[in-house]
């Protein structure tokens, strides 16, 4: 008799199993939603780093086919936990999408951390935690305790399962009342009104999704629609934004300086350092640099080899970050410095290349300096130094004199890197020399004189700081002789501006100087 008492629940026991349950449909419920609201949300990025399911994205109708079923899988397996109405399959069926996400970023040993994880784990992952506990949940009658579960069983003639009441005093009226015979085929109204305790907890639900979804504002709402934000899939993983995916028309094509291949647009690192060129906006440098955290750059990094951008220019300083990519992300980024590390171009190519970077150049500020202090053999020098590391080795220029003093002299860089944009855009200040508001004051005897250059040309600049439109500046840039162009981006402009270079280059643009790689 003990030990029979001892393996029944109590009615403490299966209301807290019946509270996890329930907080675990809501969980789910919510993921399932989030996704379904969205028309532009897509699993591709998710699944794109993913070592097991990864290919599912190469196929677009697949990947349509997964992202239905998980938005839907989620919010079914979410609403038959939250009700307990099938809850067993309910539980079945979260155990299969949790034990897939566990698949899909396991957290083994060896394995590089990605933006899809929250921190370091060690085997056991939030995934796991939660499959365990619905194998629990589908041990235990909670959906017949307080469920749709125990209504349907009631229906069936079968009663459903109740934990042993603790002794109470005999009372022949309440007695007969609970056990007053119900007629074949109706239930009692205790049977029926149960179940219904869940309905606050579900209005509670909708409540709060209605509200957060309300704290969007209208320009956030928009802004996102234009862009196609992504979350992340999962039951258990905070969700971040790519910017559709589901909109990418391709992969760019690539060209190569030396044996290096080279996507046609490179992404620029002066957002991701806070070098924003803000003119008069002072407060602009400190607010990309509080946006760039090391999780937001990962993320942008990942886009962008989405994207079929596989490389960066910047500083040296970001060294540290995108070494921190490679190493946690298993990123294949690839990074060209700029060596601009204290002036000193010698020791900024030695901190480049100890930073892992893959190709170098003398940054433009520093040329230009040595070209008017009658330094140009030292560009050549810093050129011969590069390649003595094996890297790849260019020169930069805002002014085209720089260029042509190296060409007098003989250097001969495997690839330059100058800037190129129009004037006709009404903050420019031509004739006006040292202004944070033009980076090519002769475009015309720019694009003139590089036709006569054998070398690629990477052109940077090219928006005049935000001051030019993508749409404008891109088809300039190509036409205007540039093998590949170097722009600054964030994260929700990369799908946008790679679609805008794959109707570029692939549209005829005339161009005059043939492509240089």
């Amino acid at each position: 008799m003990e030990n029979e008492r001892n393996s029944t629940l109590t009615t403490v026991q299966l209301s807290f199993l019946t509270v996890l349950r329930i907080a675990i449909g809501w969980h789910f419920l919510y993921e399932g939603v989030v996704k379904l609201l969205d028309p532009s949300w897509s699993a591709a990025g998710y699944l794109d780093s993913s070592r097991v399911f990864g290919w599912i994205v190469a196929n677009p109708n697949l990947m349509s086919i997964v992202d239905k079923l998980n938005a839907w899988g989620l919010t079914l397996v979410g609403l038959g936990l939250m009700f307990g109405a099938f809850s067993r399959v309910a539980a079945a069926g979260g155990i299969l999408l949790l034990a897939m996400y566990y698949t899909a970023h396991p957290p083994l040993i060896r394995m590089p951390l990605t933006t899809h994880t929250e921190g370091s784990y060690l085997l056991i992952d939030k995934n796991l935690v939660e499959a365990l506990a619905l194998v629990v949940i589908s041990l235990f009658p909670t959906g017949k305790f307080l469920g749709l579960d125990g209504l349907f069983a009631s229906r069936r003639g079968a009663a459903a399962p109740k934990p042993e009441p603790a002794a109470a005093k005999a009372n022949p009226v309440m007695d007969s009342v609970k056990n007053a015979p119900v007629p074949p085929g109706l239930v009692s109204r205790r049977q029926i009104l149960t179940p219904l305790i869940t309905l606050p907890v579900f209005g509670g639900f909708v409540y709060s999704v209605l509200k957060k979804r309300g704290w969007e504002s209208w320009e956030e709402k928009h802004l996102l629609a234009a862009q196609g934000a992504e979350a992340v899939t999962s039951a258990t993983i905070k969700t971040f934004h790519f910017s559709g995916l589901k909109e990418l028309k391709g992969s760019l094509p690539q060209g190569k300086i030396k044996d290096m291949p080279l996507s046609r647009m490179i992404l620029g690192g002066n957002l991701i350092g806070g070098w924003a060129h803000a003119r008069d906006l002072i407060y602009a440098s400190q607010l990309v640099k509080a946006y760039h955290t090391d999780q937001k750059v990962f993320e942008t990094f990942q886009l962008a080899e989405r994207c079929g951008v596989n490389a960066i220019i910047t500083n040296p300083v970001l060294a540290r970050v995108i070494n921190e990519y490679w190493r946690r992300e298993g990123g294949k980024i690839q990074f060209i410095s700029d060596c601009a590390y204290g002036g000193d171009a010698i020791e900024g190519i030695k901190v480049s290349v100890d930073g892992g970077a893959n190709a170098c150049y003398v940054q433009g500020g520093i040329s230009d300096r040595l070209l008017k202090e009658g330094k140009v053999e030292d560009i050549g020098k810093a050129v011969d130094y590069i390649r003595s590391q094996g890297l790849p080795a260019g020169v930069g220029a805002h002014k085209l004199d720089t260029v042509k003093a190296c060409v007098a002299l003989g250097i001969k860089p495997d690839f330059w890197v100058k800037t190129l944009h129009h004037v006709d855009y009404w903050s420019a200040r031509v004739g006006e020399t040292e202004c944070d508001n033009i980076w090519c004051d002769n475009p015309v005897e720019t694009v003139e004189y590089m036709k006569s250059l054998e070398e690629p040309w990477i052109a940077f600049k090219i928006l005049a700081a935000g001051a030019i439109e993508p749409k404008v500046a891109f088809p300039y840039s190509f036409k205007s002789g540039a093998d590949f162009i170097c722009v600054g981006m964030y994260d929700f402009q990369l799908v946008e501006d790679v679609n805008l270079a794959l109707d570029v280059l692939g549209s005829d643009l005339g161009r005059e100087r043939r492509w240089m790689a």
